[in-house]
């Protein structure tokens, strides 16, 4: 199964009160019964790369049968030091992230 996706950005907040890490994209779903989430993989690299993998759930209510884009996101408080993020879709690599916005 394909799946499209765009706009992926990765951000290190260090404003103080609200230190974050946080990763958010566009995904594109068949309809709008299906929501996209971003969980943090079990495995990870012994690099600083942080692995996220794309899981999409599936609502029992009724939902419009067209093909919708809906925000994803990831976020996690706290100090961060992540130089990239891979994401995962069914074991396959979707997007890596390789410029990760840092404000101060």
């Amino acid at each position: 199964m394909s799946i499209k996706t765009k706009d992926w950005t990765a951000q290190i907040d260090r404003m103080p009160g609200n230190q974050s890490f946080r990763v958010c994209g566009t995904v594109t779903v068949a309809h709008t019964g299906i929501t996209p989430k971003l969980e943090f993989m079990k495995i990870q690299d012994k690099s600083f790369n942080v692995r996220l993998e794309l899981k999409l759930e599936t609502s029992n209510e009724i939902s419009l049968q067209v093909e919708t884009d809906k925000v994803v996101e990831y976020k996690v408080m706290g100090d961060a030091n992540v130089p990239s993020v891979s994401i995962f879709y069914q074991g396959e690599l979707l997007h890596r992230i390789d410029k990760v916005l840092i404000t101060h």
